[in-house]
């Protein structure tokens, strides 16, 4: 707690900073619903593709890391959207949003900027809340796309193609609130990603970040084990506290498949891009899941340890006028 005291400028501390959406007397959903893609990144050897491979059956060459440029998330464009789907996905429906538009209340009449929107599911739920007016920027032309389709004729709704790292006209200072769902660990450049969300916010206005806990998930570094003699699940991080930048294939299995990139960051590089950015943490919750496994031998540790470590970090942050 004394760390977060720290990180918190003039009167925003309050004694509920830190927060946990923990329940044990919630029955929660199986965990039958599916496993999310990040848990399915385990380590490859690499492997280039032979000739026969990198060529269509209409004689083109497949794209590649090496022969396809990357906007924003254009790549896997496709798949994230079929993923996220016109109400999110399960941990979306279930644990974000949640927390999320608990957070954000009062909402009634703010105009709210999703920054690094995807394929723009937030929007209509932000306008069901009481937003008075939602714009959505994403660097990919291809899931903005697929925003402008999926809220077409929704007034008040409007998205656009902006790389979130860079200067843009969209951060002017107007919005009262700024969204930054499950992306900041898909940004190369944090301290230009908060600055922006910065420049868009009012002066009393405030910002939502939710990503991945870095405490307890990293692709590749991170896994669950079993102790049979204690006969507990636990947590088991092979590494932390060094920034990282983790290749991330979208279908695994596949001989060739469109791959992103996963940074990782520890806290206190979070913590020294927002104070750059003239951001301070104001809020923490973290974010369990909802899941729960069948009965069985092990179920009981399973339970417990899905209570126990949590799968995402909920952090509200305003301006500090002392940081600036």
């Amino acid at each position: 707690m004394q760390m977060f005291r720290q990180l918190v400028c003039g009167n925003f501390y309050s004694p509920d900073l830190m927060k946990s959406n923990r329940n044990s007397e919630d029955p929660s959903s199986n965990r039958k619903g599916g496993t999310p893609f990040w848990e399915k990144m385990k380590p490859k050897a690499p492997r280039r593709p032979t000739s026969r491979e990198s060529q269509s059956s209409t004689g083109k060459p497949v794209p590649t890391r090496e022969n396809q440029q990357e906007r924003g998330w254009d790549q896997v464009a496709q798949w994230y959207d079929q993923l996220v789907g016109d109400e999110g996905s399960d941990y979306h429906k279930n644990v974000i949003m949640p927390a999320l538009l608990k957070r954000l209340q009062p909402l009634s009449g703010a105009s709210v900027i999703d920054v690094c929107c995807g394929q723009g599911f937030v929007g209509k739920l932000l306008k069901q809340a009481g937003a008075s007016r939602v714009h959505g920027v994403d660097a990919s032309p291809q899931l903005i796309a697929s925003a402008q389709k999926r809220n077409a004729g929704e007034t008040n709704l409007s998205y656009e193609v902006a790389d979130a790292c860079q200067p843009g006209a969209w951060a002017n200072g107007s919005y009262d609130a700024a969204l930054c769902i499950m992306a900041v660990h898909d940004v190369p450049d944090l301290t230009g990603l908060f600055q922006n969300i910065a420049r868009s916010l009012t002066d009393r206005g405030r910002a939502l970040l939710v990503f991945m806990h870095p405490c307890f998930r990293m692709p590749q570094h991170s896994h669950w084990g079993w102790d049979a003699e204690q006969k507990i699940q636990y947590r088991r991080m092979d590494r932390y506290g060094t920034e990282k930048t983790i290749a991330i294939t979208t279908h695994p299995g596949r001989k060739s498949s469109e791959q992103t990139k996963f940074y990782h960051r520890p806290l206190p590089s979070y913590v020294q891009s927002l104070s750059a950015a003239g951001l301070a943490i104001t809020g923490c919750d973290e974010l369990f899941s909802h899941r729960r496994s069948q009965v069985g031998p092990r179920s009981k540790a399973e339970h417990l340890a899905a209570e126990e470590f949590p799968l995402f970090l909920l952090w509200e942050l305003r301006k500090c006028p002392s940081l600036q």
